[in-house]
This record gives C-alpha cells, structure tokens and sequence, in this order.
C-alpha cells in the first residue's frame, strides 16, 4: 500500500514520507503561543494607478474559477492495511545451547518466540492518497498504489460526508484504479485531451497533500512523453507543479478547468518533492477505466522483445541517420515478433505509422494495444527499412527493456574469444556464439567482461573467430556487439578506431 511514488536515478526509492505512511500525534514544526505584538506600519504614500501591460505581455492564469468549480470533485482517501513485523518474547523458549557464547544471541532473541522461532503478526497501518469523481453515480480514478494492498477504503468528499468504498479493479502496469462508492448526483470534473497539452502550458493539481484536503498547487508542463524507471506502458507528463505525499492520485487540469491527467509520481533524492512531478495522461487512464468497467481487468498486449534505445554509436554502427528507434536486442520463441520474422538486430523505427523515437514509445504502445490487433511496424534491417506485420499476443508482464551500454574510447577490440563447447551451447540453450576469455581497451571500458558470449556484431550471428576477424576488418569506427550474459542479450555499441 502506498500514497506516493518518488524514483530516484534508475531506482524506484520508496521513503517513509513517500509511502504515505501518516504517524498521527507525531511531533511537528507547528507552534502555538501567544502573538508577538506587530509593528506599526510604517506611513507610505497613496498607490498609484499601474503602469499599463507592455504589448504582448502575457498576464499569469487565475486558478481560482476552476478550484472552486470542481475542487468539489476531488476526494480524499483513506486507506486501511496491514504490514507483517517479526516479534517475539525474550523471556520464552528454550535456550540454543550453541549459541550461547554468541554475541548476537541477545540481540535476536528479542525477535524469538515460545520455541525459538521468529513469529509474525499483522500490524495496521494507513495511508492517504487523492482521487477524483468521473460520473455522478461515484465512479472514482486514482492510483493503483494508493490502494495497493487495501483491506478498507474509505472516500471523503469536501462536504464531510464519507463513504466505504469498492475498488473495482486496478492495473498495476499503468498505476491506475478505478472505485465506486454508493451515492448520486455528485459532482463530476470534465475530462480532456491530453494530446493537445503543449510544453510550458500551465496546469493546476488539486489533491491531499499530507492529509490536508482540497490543496490547490500550479506550474507548467514541463515535458511531455517521459519513460521512466520499470513504467514501460506510461508515456507521463513532466510538470513542475508540487506534488507530495497524498496527492497521488489527483487530477491535473489545463487552464481550460478539463482533467489531462492523474498526478502519479515524484523524482527525488529525499521522498519530498523536489520541482519534478508526473502525471498519468487521461487518456490512458479512460482506456484503463472502460477496460475495468466492461470486464473488471485489464489486458495488456504483448510482442515478445526486448528492446533497448539507440544512441549515437549504436545509430552510427547499423548505419542510421538519427539515434532514434528500438533496437531488438532479443526475441522469444514463439512470440508474435517471432512470428512475424523480427530478428535481434533490427531496430523498430515506426508502429501504425507513427515514429518510435525511444525503446519507451515502443513499449508504451504494445502495452496497451489490445491482445490479437494486428501492427504494422517499420523495421531497420540491415540496412534498409521495410514493414512487418505482427499480431500482438497477450502479456503477462511488460514488454522488457535494458540499458544500452556505456560508451568507449578508441582503440582496438580488445576481446579474447574461443568457440563454444557443445556442453555450453545445451546449458544456455544457444547454436552459435563466442566466450570472451578476456576483455580490456574499448570492449572493457563498454562494460564486456570474461564469461560473456559474443552472439553477433552489427547484426551478423558469430560462428568463428575467422567470422569475427573478418567482421572487424570491414567495420567502421563502431560496433554494436550483441552479448549475452546468462540468460539476458543486450547490444553494446564500442568504438574501435
């Protein structure tokens, strides 16, 4: 259970604060006490009229109409849930003899139970997040972390009454969950376009931020279509509107008072905000919703690769015009990529006609395609772009992606290699390949060590050291060696000259 997602540096770090975790009673910076006296104001001259607005000046957004509007809209909710913590009593059990001269004893035995075990035991524990009413029969979108985990949910509404309420179903994939509470005629906001949102438009959030109802904060979109860590099927919007602890959830308004998001995440060092919020596009989150509504889940689709983002070497070794697309660097047996002829190697630059411009954007759309669809994609391959057509399976979890490796200074290769012995090719399950004896120079300083196998360069599978020198000899100043290492392949781009 969680009220509020903060991710940190290619790590999702979750603190106490960002858990939502609220420690009622706790002591806090607030004071009470008697006034300080003010000073008397000092005299000043009568105001004078101000100066007119410069031509083409552009006068700062007045939120007030849309807070009061809909603020009425916007729930908070309370969640109830359990964590289990290891307890025990020290004065119970028998003694271990062999652990009696042990220093640690004492200290895990306070966590020993009647027959020296560690015991379990359910502790409660709440949390509070944000919400907002979509249809006035109490169909209400916040996140799935917010009720991660729930045993009781309860939605509190700005005129104080409070109800139970059911979540209907959420989809972890895409953080979004959909509740109902028993009540009519209550008042709804109105949903918008996400897609005509435009960077350094302003935007408003309403939400819970640590327990404190209807709080109304505002900024600008900062950026739109971010991938972020382990969130492959959201496509978020940056903005640097403060979100904190129990806005999670929320809405995100445009100036026009129309909802164009669900505030879902922060970036940060600490678990507070810290100028970078994130916010589900509305869009996905109504396609999530219908999903709930008609079948009560959420099916995602799935094409069977893993993929990763091209950066310049990459683009210069397979020979494309701009570092853009989503290199294959593996594909499933049997998988509807495999189906539909996609090697690793080929690097997905389109889907249905529109660009893939990072690994993200590919799986962003797989995800939420609907199982059997067919796609058209356009592939790079081998050095030349022509369309496959796949029919998308169905996923049970998302569309993987990996980090391409770190770049390299100039030099030689720098590999040590030696063919496969058939015992290796049956106990990684591959038919070709190379093991890297020994890696130094631009292979090492690219992240390629001892014990990874070499499966093929710029695409080409690797059968034999011959193979690979003559490879290296018509290369150019990059390439892109496909490694694998254990059961995971990911290309890594060096340079060599």
């Amino acid at each position: 259970m969680d009220t509020q997602r903060s991710f940190k540096a290619k790590q999702i770090v979750v603190s106490l604060a960002a858990a939502g975790i609220v420690v009622l009673g706790a002591a806090s910076s607030w004071h009470t006490g008697q006034a300080a006296p003010m000073p008397a104001a000092p005299m000043v001259p009568a105001a004078t009229a101000p100066a007119a607005p410069q031509a083409g000046a552009m006068a700062l957004p007045d939120f007030s109409s849309i807070a009061s509007r809909y603020g009425p809209a916007v729930v908070n909710i309370s969640v109830t849930g359990v964590s289990k913590e290891l307890v025990g009593s020290a004065d119970e059990g028998p003694v271990d003899p062999q652990l009696q001269n042990d220093p640690f004893y004492q200290f895990f035995r306070r966590f020993m139970g009647p027959n020296g075990m560690l015991q379990q035991r359910e502790v409660p524990v709440r949390g509070e997040g944000s919400g907002f009413i979509v249809d006035p029969s109490g169909i209400i979108l916040t996140n799935a972390h917010v009720v991660r985990d729930a045993k009781e949910v309860m939605v509190k509404l700005t005129d104080r009454r409070e109800f139970r309420a059911k979540v209907l179903g959420s989809d972890a994939a895409t953080d979004v969950a959909v509740l109902k509470i028993d009540a009519n005629n209550l008042p709804v906001v109105p949903l918008g376009n996400d897609k005509t949102l435009e960077v350094g438009q302003w935007v408003l959030a309403i939400g819970s931020p640590f327990g404190f109802m209807n709080s109304v904060t505002a900024g600008v979109v900062s950026a739109k279509g971010r991938s972020l860590p382990d969130e492959g099927y959201v496509p978020f919007i940056q903005t640097d509107v403060a979100v904190n602890p129990g806005n999670s959830g929320g809405p995100l308004f445009n100036t026009q008072g129309q909802v164009v998001g669900i505030n879902s995440q922060i970036y940060s060092r600490t678990g507070g905000y810290e100028g970078l919020s994130f916010a589900i596009p509305i869009d996905l989150a109504v396609h999530i919703r219908d999903q709930i509504l008609a079948h009560g889940k959420v099916e995602h689709a799935k094409l069977g690769v893993t993929v990763q983002d091209v950066n310049q070497a990459l683009a210069d070794s397979f020979k494309l015009d701009k570092p853009e697309g989503a290199l294959v660097s593996s594909v499933e047996k049997g998988s509807a990529a495999d189906r539909a002829g996609l090697e690793s190697g080929d690097v997905i630059t389109r889907i249905d006609g529109h660009p893939i411009v990072e690994a993200g954007d590919l799986s962003a759309s797989i995800g939420l395609a609907e199982p059997g669809r067919k796609v058209t994609l356009q592939v790079w391959h081998d050095g030349r772009s022509r369309d496959v057509v796949a029919t998308l399976g169905k996923a049970g979890e998302t569309v993987a992606r990996s980090d391409s490796g770190s770049s390299a200074s100039q030099g030689r290769l720098g590999l040590a290699v030696r063919p496969l012995q058939p015992q290796e090719r049956r106990e990684g399950g591959i038919d070709h390949g190379l093991v890297i004896e020994d890696a130094e120079g631009p292979a090492a300083l690219a992240g390629i060590h001892s014990g990874d196998v070499l499966l093929a360069v710029d695409g080409t599978p690797v059968n034999s050291v011959a193979q690979l020198r003559a490879l290296l000899a018509k290369s150019g100043k990059s390439m892109a060696l496909l490694i694998q290492r254990g059961h995971d392949k990911i290309f890594v781009p060096v340079q060599i000259g």
